[in-house]
């Protein structure tokens, strides 16, 4: 059984995402494993894990995410969530959830957002969390992140009002803050109550498997990792002949198309490309003609023609 390929994770609360790259590790006697996109300790769901020689493929996952959460009004919190210190609590009953839809397309599209004071933000050299555990204040600049969609998905009303959302955002964007600010607009303080990633790096939470689904595989021997292919095909990909195949793991530079580019900028005379095929430099995936994942190649424009750079040899 090859281990190479990717696990959709359905993490636990409680663990950071260090601690499951660890147990996968110890799950499948692999030295080389990581995970795509961190998750604090409390939040639950789609953690992307890869194995083996796949961890060489992070880097080339789509950043778009998706979340379900919780919001709490009339509370702040020191960590923006319900695991920090309680800064702030009051009732706020009047509250109503038409307020909040007429405050909630501040948050969407492209955004400013101030990441939590207890992130793993780095400012010179230190994670936030690091430093506000120690009860130091850093100046942080603001980020450009983007919110694609916020969906209502519930309302409780009471003292301490709740709204459960749908969230798909870029990459960097922090729940927590838009509790926090959301609760800043209305006036009323707002913490993030609890939080499931549902969709991450293309892996949707429908088909993640939990770590008692994963050790139940192992043991019926049933555990079968997810192929790059399955994950990477937002970067569209090129067949190789075999001449070009043995050149590619030789190392070299090579012209093409020798073949059709297949994917999301494949065109033919029936159908137009999916997307139009980007400016180079960009990333392909490279395949024999066998069908066998041979790597990622760079595409760039040289002096005379557009060459293929490998990138990633697998």
């Amino acid at each position: 059984m090859t281990t190479d390929g990717f696990l959709n994770l359905n993490k636990p609360a409680g663990m950071t995402s260090h601690d499951c790259v660890g147990r996968v590790r110890r799950l499948l006697k692999l030295k080389r494993v990581g995970h795509g996109g961190t998750l604090d300790p409390a939040v639950t769901g789609v953690l992307p894990i890869a194995l083996g020689k796949a961890t060489r493929l992070l880097q080339f996952l789509q950043h778009n995410k998706a979340y379900r959460g919780t919001i709490r009004f009339g509370l702040t919190t020191a960590t923006d969530d319900l695991e920090g210190e309680i800064i702030h609590s009051r009732p706020v009953p009047e509250l109503s959830l038409e307020q909040v839809q007429a405050a909630l397309p501040k948050f969407l599209g492209k955004i400013e957002q101030f990441p939590p004071s207890f992130s793993a933000v780095q400012v010179g050299g230190k994670r936030l969390y690091e430093l506000a555990r120690k009860g130091e204040t850093v100046e942080v600049a603001a980020r450009k992140v983007e919110v694609f969609r916020l969906e209502i998905l519930d309302w409780r009303p009471g003292d301490f009002p709740e709204l459960d959302l749908s969230i798909a955002c870029g990459a960097g964007t922090y729940i927590r803050a838009i509790a926090r600010d959301l609760g800043a607009v209305l006036n009323t303080g707002g913490t993030l109550a609890c939080l499931t990633r549902t969709e991450s790096s293309g892996f949707s939470i429908e088909e993640s498997l939990s770590f008692e689904e994963l050790e139940l595989q192992l043991q019926e021997n049933k555990f079968c990792p997810i192929l790059p292919s399955a994950v990477l095909g937002h970067l569209g990909a090129i067949v190789l002949s075999p001449e070009y195949t043995k050149r590619w793991f030789q190392g070299q530079r090579l012209p093409i198309p020798e073949t059709p580019i297949i994917g999301p900028y494949e065109e033919s005379s029936n159908h137009p490309p999916h997307n139009p095929i980007p400016e180079p430099p960009y990333a392909l995936q490279v395949y024999d003609r066998d069908g066998n994942f041979l790597g990622i190649g760079q595409v760039a424009n040289s002096e005379t023609s557009t060459i293929l750079s490998p990138q990633i040899v697998l």
